[in-house]
């Protein structure tokens, strides 16, 4: 309760809400509330975006170096902490090369354009109640529409270029891209489905009215976004783009100084714009059973945010990089055939239960246990049928060096 109180007596928006007001009683020009109101929700966006990326280079490279048994950065600042500032300065000062043949208009436009699609992002999206800077009602047509336009951005920083490496790069993240935003689009359609709705509001909203997450009744559709996610911002196993042991660095190899750094600063922006689509879509958004009412919304919503992101993260640590054909052919033979059912699942739930006048926890509570079952048997049945589980297809166990003859000694000497 006390945190609730907190909240309510230096509730910014709420002070934001009444200058405007006072603007507007003052006889000011109509349109100047409203270019006020959008002045400071962008920035308060930017500032967190800001302030988010630096803390989360230094949380991930510790987390990652703890994950390989090592300590990361600890060098510039108490534990590291000002180890993103100093790499940031380092970008900065760096010379920013432009080559001889390179396309200079498109050489030089795609660093800055390629960080406005996952900006934009977080337009629509719902922090907390009331706090949306654009509730459109296609949310989600949006988020989809915008997020399409990073293709084109990395072919044309890739092809002006006017590099073999980096336009190889461009088109296979290009068909990559192209591959996983149908898996993308299909797995959070089950989701308009459900809600009949595109606003993310609306959503969030769905889901708190019938005291569920939309995780429990998609449980397969949130793993192809997770998948498909990690696709899109380029993170590890997928980051097929920046494969530096085979192309050099990707589409953006011929990229230095602070060019290079606004690829970097995109990728980090569409982890979060990624973990906050899958939060409001699948985990409930600002809202967790009533919890909101004693913590704020957004608060609950970051946490949530950062929870995810974190889960990009311990993939990044754990697992090995993909092979483009591996990539490639998990997207199109196993998971979109998957997503096809998924969302043909979902539909005729939803009639099942409009036609039918099932009571709404009945209905959710079977569903979500079919769609679990369904989710397993699917899964593991699809793999059957396209073969991945016979013995030459099953990876083998690492043999060990004694295994192989060779002879194990002590550090002084003495044979084991």
């Amino acid at each position: 309760m006390i945190l609730a109180e907190w909240y309510d007596i230096r509730d910014i928006g709420n002070a934001v809400g009444d200058f405007l007001g006072w603007v507007d009683d003052q006889g000011g020009p109509e349109w100047l509330p409203y270019v006020l109101s959008s002045l400071i929700g962008i920035l308060a966006i930017l500032l967190w975006v800001v302030l988010s990326q630096l803390g989360f280079v230094w949380i991930e490279r510790r987390l990652i170096g703890r994950i390989r048994v090592r300590r990361g950065p600890n060098r510039v600042g108490p534990f590291g902490l000002l180890q993103p500032l100093a790499d940031a300065l380092k970008i900065l000062t760096k010379e920013m090369i432009t080559p001889r043949n390179a396309d200079r208009l498109l050489y030089w436009a795609a660093p800055l354009a390629v960080v406005a699609p996952a900006l934009l992002v977080f337009a629509v999206m719902p922090f907390g109640e009331r706090m949306v800077l654009a509730d459109l009602n296609v949310g989600l047509l949006f988020i989809i529409a915008v997020s399409s336009v990073n293709t084109l951005i990395v072919f044309t920083a890739g092809w002006s270029s006017s590099n073999k490496y980096s336009l190889l790069g461009a088109m296979r993240t290009v068909a990559m891209l192209i591959s996983y935003e149908l898996v993308q689009v299909l797995a959070i359609l089950a989701v308009a489905v459900y809600t009949s709705s595109m606003r993310m509001g609306a959503i969030v909203d769905w889901q708190d009215d019938f005291n569920t997450w939309i995780v429990f009744l998609q449980p397969m559709g949130l793993l192809a976004y997770v998948i498909a996610g990690a696709v899109e911002i380029n993170r590890t196993p997928t980051d097929i783009a920046e494969a530096e042991s085979e192309i050099v660095a990707g589409y953006h190899t011929e990229y230095g100084g602070i060019r290079w750094g606004m690829f970097q600063v995109a990728e980090y922006i569409a982890g979060f714009a990624i973990a906050a689509t899958l939060v409001t879509a699948y985990l409930g958004g600002w809202t967790a059973w009533g919890l909101e009412k004693w913590v704020p919304g957004w608060l609950i919503f970051l946490v949530k945010l950062y929870s995810v992101f974190f889960i990009f993260i311990w993939m990044r640590g754990t697992l090995p990089r993909l092979r483009l054909d591996q990539l490639m052919a998990f997207a199109w033979k196993y998971m979109l055939p998957l997503m096809l059912i998924n969302v043909l699942v979902a539909g005729l739930e939803m009639v099942i239960w409009k036609e039918q006048d099932i009571p709404a926890a009945a209905a959710l509570a079977a569903f979500a246990m079919i769609n679990l079952v369904l989710a397993g048997l699917l899964l593991a049945g699809w793999a059957i049928v396209l073969g991945h589980t016979r013995p030459e297809r099953r990876p083998k166990r690492a043999l060990l060096a004694t295994e192989l003859g060779a002879v194990y000694y002590e550090p002084y000497g003495e044979q084991a």
